[in-house]
């Protein structure tokens, strides 16, 4: 049984937040990734690339709602969620997409995944959004377990990610959800 993180929040993240979102980022996709991508790309799964990455992001956002989110434990970042529209030609226009979503090994389990997910529905909706959409690697049950279990589902769509500088790929399948309220 999980014990819930006091003063556990999530809000929008700020550049102070970049250097630990980078550790939460490579330290899950370290994980995420093991076994799928050759170890040269594994490699560069570094905290300091990945902040830089998200530094030029927040300098520069691209149009259309885009927002980083970080979870919160007593101050420390411990999980991250990226959103912004869908790219996926077969969507509609009212589609956001979770592009990203982490939290830090140490971290899981006590309700960090739930409040960004919870964060990323209000987002879009907020904007406008109608459904939400995400992507993720087949091998990982976990996370997919996880969506489910929060109401999307597969709706059969699913690509073949290139992952390495050879052209290795990893499958991926397309979650969705309604954001519509339910009728009463």
């Amino acid at each position: 049984m999980s014990t819930p993180t006091p003063d556990a929040g999530v809000r929008t993240a700020g550049p102070n937040d970049l250097p630990a979102l980078g550790v939460v980022q490579a330290l899950v996709w370290q994980e995420a990734y093991d076994g799928v991508v050759p170890p040269e790309v594994h490699a560069q799964f570094e905290p300091q690339a990945f902040a830089a990455a998200w530094r030029q992001a927040l300098a520069t956002p691209p149009e259309g709602v885009h927002r980083l989110l970080v979870a919160t434990a007593g101050g420390q970042v411990v999980g991250f969620a990226a959103l912004g529209p869908s790219q996926d030609p077969d969507t509609g226009q009212a589609t956001g997409e979770l592009t990203a979503i982490g939290v830090h090994p140490q971290a899981r389990r006590t309700g960090h995944g739930s409040r960004l997910l919870n964060a990323v529905v209000d987002t879009l909706k907020g904007a406008g959004a109608d459904t939400l959409a995400t992507w993720v690697l087949v091998p990982h049950e976990q996370t997919r377990a996880f969506l489910v279990g929060a109401g999307l589902a597969p709706d059969g769509a699913f690509r073949d990610r290139v992952v390495s500088p050879d052209g290795a790929t990893a499958r991926e399948v397309r979650l969705v959800a309604s954001l519509a309220d339910p009728e009463p």
